[in-house]
């Protein structure tokens, strides 16, 4: 194995480990804003404010780095994106609409792509020299 490669083992725990923080970080901006806030209007916006999203995606940018830059990418970006997947769907799940499935898969799908992207960046970014082969 080469020396850029990580160890398998280390690669399959990256995915639980990210999943958590992933959890950790909903709960912390998200978890606790649960009502709406109701405008003279009439007219509803919220739980969240941009602020609290914004806070959200900043503070995952370190994992998902971290990661990405050791050669987790599975943990960068499936256990990115299963945490908020399933952070969503507990959070949203009580909406009797049914059309929280729908926010869930929006939130799978753009974690998804979003933390494969950054994780790309970031390894091509962070990897060092090409090594040069010796002539024949």
């Amino acid at each position: 194995m080469s020396e850029g490669q990580p160890k398998p083992v280390l690669q399959l725990l990256s995915i639980p480990v990210l999943a958590g923080v992933s959890l950790a970080l909903w709960a912390a901006w998200l978890g606790w804003d649960q009502h709406r806030d109701v405008h003279p209007d009439g007219s509803t916006t919220g739980p969240y404010e941009a602020w609290q999203v914004i806070g959200l995606v900043l503070t995952l940018l370190a994992p998902v780095c971290w990661a990405a830059a050791r050669r987790y990418m599975a943990g960068a970006v499936l256990g990115t994106s299963a945490g908020l997947t399933v952070a969503a769907y507990y959070d949203w799940s009580d909406d009797a609409s049914g059309l929280f499935v729908v926010g869930v898969g929006m939130i799978m799908i753009g974690s998804f792509v979003v933390t494969s992207v950054v994780s790309a960046v970031i390894a091509a970014l962070t990897a060092g020299p090409p090594s040069r082969l010796p002539s024949p």
